[in-house]
């Protein structure tokens, strides 16, 4: 049996009878139900799978758990406080800028990485975080209309804060 390893997941801390070098993804949608983030590409190239470790974007599909243990992990599950969607949540929510839904964990979770280290980004630094994150629907309008309200670039307000 390996040693238990334990994984704090949107402010639960959960301990986990897996080997450490498991999948972050495999564990979350598995063991902890948690079905925001996605199997996409399972390389880590894609996005779909995209969880905040420490308040940073990361790609579950490549993180094995042992390598995170030590980092609050939060789903897009979590983003959410009180019932409450996250403010990027609400913009999403708000743009409707979702066909499939598939990519939209990605672009959602990196949204809300780049605010918590830069409450009011330019055009520019959001294009560049969201160029990792692939949506196949066309509905890159409706994203970044929707990330930019989140930023602030749009006429909405500024959205910082570790939501981790």
């Amino acid at each position: 049996m390996p040693p238990a390893v334990i994984l704090t997941v949107n402010g639960t801390r959960h301990v986990l009878d897996v080997p450490p070098d498991t999948k972050l993804l495999h564990v979350l949608r598995n063991d902890l139900g948690l079905n925001g983030p996605k199997y996409g590409c399972g390389l880590g190239e894609c996005g779909a799978c995209s969880v905040l470790v420490g308040g940073r974007v990361a790609r579950s599909c490549g993180l094995a758990v042992g390598d995170v243990a030590d980092w609050p992990v939060t789903t897009l599950e979590g983003l959410a406080r009180d019932g409450v969607l996250d403010p990027v949540q609400r913009a999403f929510v708000a743009e409707q800028a979702a066909q499939c839904g598939y990519c939209l964990n990605g672009m959602v979770m990196t949204v809300r990485a780049l605010l918590n280290v830069d409450p009011a980004p330019d055009d520019a630094t959001l294009l560049a975080a969201l160029r990792g994150v692939l949506c196949r629907c066309g509905t890159h309008v409706e994203i970044l209309r929707a990330a930019r309200l989140a930023c602030g670039l749009a006429g909405g307000t500024a959205t910082g804060g570790e939501a981790a």
